[in-house]
């Protein structure tokens, strides 16, 4: 996001926004102690905002009737949406497509993601090494545990706040930037978790946790980055990964957590927050 111009406090922009959205330009309006501070998510689309607001400042009609299109089926909407963030959206796509197979294949599916390869022996579970796995040519196993879900509540959270930040990192710092998160935080979890003795594990919490320290760092110490985290929302994210390491939430149900790779997320999250934030603020 890239900040435009100062609105009147008291003005009502609700038509603006309307028109703003017609002409598809990305925008978004807060509230500061000056007045009204109009945000543009493509900067390359900043002299037609402009003109738009001009006539809405002369009081003159924003949308001419002959320019009103039928409103875009969903689907429609949807694809516009997901060209947009194609890191994101293929991050949900590829967890989905692997719960779903799950169900058909069971743990045969379960065992060719899982961080090393695993099997029954004895009675007993036996699993091979990471370096002989990846020596082995196996590497994708490094990252493939983080789409892995055991539950449709374990499934749901991971990828409605994997949505709710990966969209912002991918819009406003592009796919790449997204992508090098998802490999750096997915593998640096995966291994956190590794290193405890941990085989069976999966989830896409740890690069969750990174998303909320890059999205968190960026919105505090760049705020006019366009980067938004409501700090209700750190604290509870925080505090539930504190909880999940108590001996309370083994008692109530919660013992099976990845808490190594939550921790192992966040900090990849804080380390590329800390960075890309200096690096905006050195520009």
């Amino acid at each position: 996001m890239h900040p435009v111009m100062l609105l009147p406090s008291g003005a009502d922009t609700q038509a603006l926004r309307k028109a703003l959205w017609h002409y598809r330009i990305g925008h978004r309006i807060t509230d500061e102690a000056e007045g009204q501070l109009l945000w543009v998510a493509d900067p390359r689309q900043h002299d037609e905002l402009r003109a738009v607001v001009e006539r809405w400042e002369r009081g003159e009609p924003l949308i001419r009737e002959q320019e009103r299109p039928r409103r875009p089926r969903s689907t429609q909407h949807w694809a516009v949406v997901l060209r947009q963030v194609p890191i994101t959206a293929l991050m949900i796509g590829v967890s989905l497509l692997i719960f779903a197979l799950s169900g058909v294949l069971g743990d045969l599916l379960v065992v060719a993601l899982t961080i090393v390869p695993v099997g029954i022996s004895g009675g007993q579970l036996v699993y091979g090494s990471l370096a002989d796995t990846v020596l082995g040519g196996q590497v994708w196993r490094l990252l493939s545990p983080a789409f892995l879900h055991f539950g449709w509540m374990h499934l749901i959270f991971n990828l409605m706040w994997v949505w709710y930040f990966g969209r912002q990192i991918e819009l406003l710092q592009g796919s790449k930037t997204m992508l090098l998160l998802l490999l750096v935080a997915g593998i640096g979890a995966n291994l956190a978790q590794y290193v405890t003795g941990t085989v069976l594990f999966g989830g896409m919490s740890g690069v969750v946790y990174a998303l909320l320290g890059h999205v968190w760092l960026m919105s505090r110490r760049v705020p006019n980055s366009g980067f938004f985290v409501p700090q209700m929302l750190v604290v509870f994210m925080l505090g539930w990964m504190v909880f999940t390491m108590t001996d309370i939430a083994s008692t109530v149900g919660f013992g099976n957590v990845a808490n190594e790779a939550h921790l192992g997320g966040l900090l990849v999250g804080l380390a590329s927050g800390w960075y890309y934030s200096s690096q905006r603020r050195k520009a």
